[in-house]
């Protein structure tokens, strides 16, 4: 895909979370394309390893890798340093990593299901945000982009609590981008339902056809979808744009109504 000066981010370095599959790799390595170097990080090094082999085989840019658990302080450390040491800067930090070990009715969640969605959906974008603030972006501007969901607009019988995390996650996102400024942009992209292992119990065996029927567009959402959106919010053709949401969802907030 050809890029336009606006859109570049040559000399650019990106760190994405949860970056070796599904809608993490698509964005590592739209942000690849675009001329950045990327560091992509997730829990096994061997899935990291084999990503990184090819998407630079795809693009012919510059990745690398650190392995590491997005909810672990320690580890949390290590990569942002690694970024740096590996690539010398750390302009770009997208919070893509989440989790959802809970399904049912908020009332009935439990406790330690419950603090994990938002140890990992909510406490761990602001702690990594803060991480790359202290070490690179405070002295030397930076852009954040949070990966929410549309869920973040709706109550859902199953999904509740994992919704409620991505809701929070849009008012952080509001929050930091009026703290951080101007040095900082901070935005969130919200996807509707696309085809990917994390949601596969949404959509395979049929079962997205009639979500993909109710979105004026017709299908669903493809990885590399949410990630042109990133792409956006990360580079210069939005830098006049903060604190904002990109609802990417084949039409479907406008489609049909959500209960």
């Amino acid at each position: 895909m050809e890029h336009t000066t606006e859109n570049r981010l040559d000399g650019k370095v990106a760190l994405v979370t949860g970056g070796s599959r599904g809608i993490g790799k698509a964005i590592a390595g739209s942000l690849a394309g675009a001329g950045a170097r990327v560091m992509i990080t997730s829990r096994k090094a061997e899935v990291c390893e084999a990503t990184v082999a090819e998407l630079a085989a795809e693009t012919g840019g510059d990745l690398a890798y650190e392995a590491g658990n997005v909810g672990r302080a320690e580890d949390m450390d290590r990569v942002v340093a690694a970024t740096i040491d590996t690539f010398g800067a750390l302009d770009i930090l997208v919070n893509n990593a989440a989790t959802n070990p809970y399904a049912g009715p908020v009332i009935d969640a439990d406790l330690p299901r419950w603090q994990k969605t938002l140890d990992v959906n909510l406490t761990a974008p602001l702690v990594w945000i803060q991480a790359c603030w202290h070490a690179w972006m405070k002295e030397h501007g930076g852009n954040v982009v949070n990966i929410s969901s549309v869920g973040a607009f709706h109550t859902n019988q199953i999904l509740g609590t994992y919704d409620i995390t991505k809701s929070a996650l849009l008012h952080l996102t509001r929050q930091l981008a009026a703290e951080l400024a101007p040095g900082v942009r901070v935005n969130a992209v919200c996807p509707g339902l696309v085809k990917t292992d994390f949601a596969k119990a949404l959509w395979a065996d049929g079962r997205g056809d009639d979500v993909a029927l109710g979105y004026p567009l017709k299908r669903l959402g493809e990885p590399e979808d949410i990630a042109q959106a990133v792409l956006f919010f990360a580079s210069d053709a939005s830098s006049w744009i903060t604190g904002q949401t990109i609802i990417a969802d084949g039409g479907g907030e406008v489609g049909f109504p959500h209960g």
